[in-house]
Formats: structure tokens, sequence, C-alpha cells
């Protein structure tokens, strides 16, 4: 058996032994207060600013049909997402654990008394899926859309 068909044996069943055996995810790496919130928090703002070119570039080059304008819709919603979740992440640290209550769990958030400003916005923050739900909507009505414009040209 020569070294290359060896090479691709164990490439096929290194992925197999992995996960047939496995022993810890990692899935998550925690860091130490305040690194971690710095690096999310940067990933908001270069997340944003990447979704303000993609709507830049897509509205300078006018790109005709509906699927790019549901790109801008998404690129729109989405920075407005990043905004939202950058600020009630900033907002978490001017609140305590014991601002906001949970009688029955995760899904049934209140705010605890007395009410401030800090506490309704950081709470309206934490709805950020009213914003990021649509986007996804938009971005899988542009990738149809696009994605059907294409299958007309190729009918042609």
């Amino acid at each position: 058996m020569n070294i290359t068909r060896k090479f691709n044996i164990f490439a096929l069943y290194l992925p197999l032994a992995l996960l047939l055996a496995p022993d810890q995810a990692w899935a998550l790496q925690a860091h130490a207060p305040p690194e971690g919130i710095y690096v999310h928090q940067l990933a908001h703002l270069f997340f944003a600013a990447a979704l303000s070119y993609l709507f830049w570039d897509v509205r300078r080059s006018a790109f005709p049909g509906k699927g790019w304008r549901y790109l801008q819709i998404f690129c729109v919603l989405m920075i407005l997402w990043n905004i939202l979740a950058f600020s009630g992440h900033w907002l978490g640290f001017h609140i305590d654990n014991s601002d906001i209550i949970r009688p029955s769990g995760y899904f049934s958030s209140q705010i605890s008394g007395p009410i401030t400003s800090i506490k309704v916005i950081y709470y309206c923050a934490t709805l950020d899926h009213l914003l990021s739900v649509p986007a996804l909507i938009f971005l899988f009505l542009c990738m149809r859309s696009l994605y059907r414009s294409i299958d007309k040209e190729e009918e042609k």
C-alpha cells in the first residue's frame, strides 16, 4: 500500500475516531473579566462595520432586483441589532443581578422596583430577537430571490 493511500485512510478514520471517543468539547473558552467582554464588544463593532460596508457597496452598485433590496434590509436590521446588543452588554455592567427577576425561569423576566431608565433600556435591549429574527427572514428572502433569478437565467 502506497503512502498516499495510507494517508487517505488515516484522514478518513481520524474524524470518525474523534467522534466516537470524545473527551471534552471545549466549546466555550471562559476568560476572566474584563477581556472576554472586550473581545465580544469589539466583535459587535466589527460585524456592524462589515455590514455597513456591505450595505454601502450593494447600494453603490445599484444591483437590480428584490433580492438585493432584501439584502440591504437585512444589513440595516443587523446593524441595529449590533447597536442594541452592544448597548445591552454595556448596560449590563450598570445594573445588579437582583434588578431583573425571573420567577418562572428565563422566559418570564421582570424588572424589580424601583424602575429606572437604565433598567428599562436594559430590559428592552434583551429583546434583541425582535430585530435579529426579521433580519434573518430578510436574508432568507434575499437568498431565495437571488437563487430564483439565477435559476430563471439558466432556463433561458
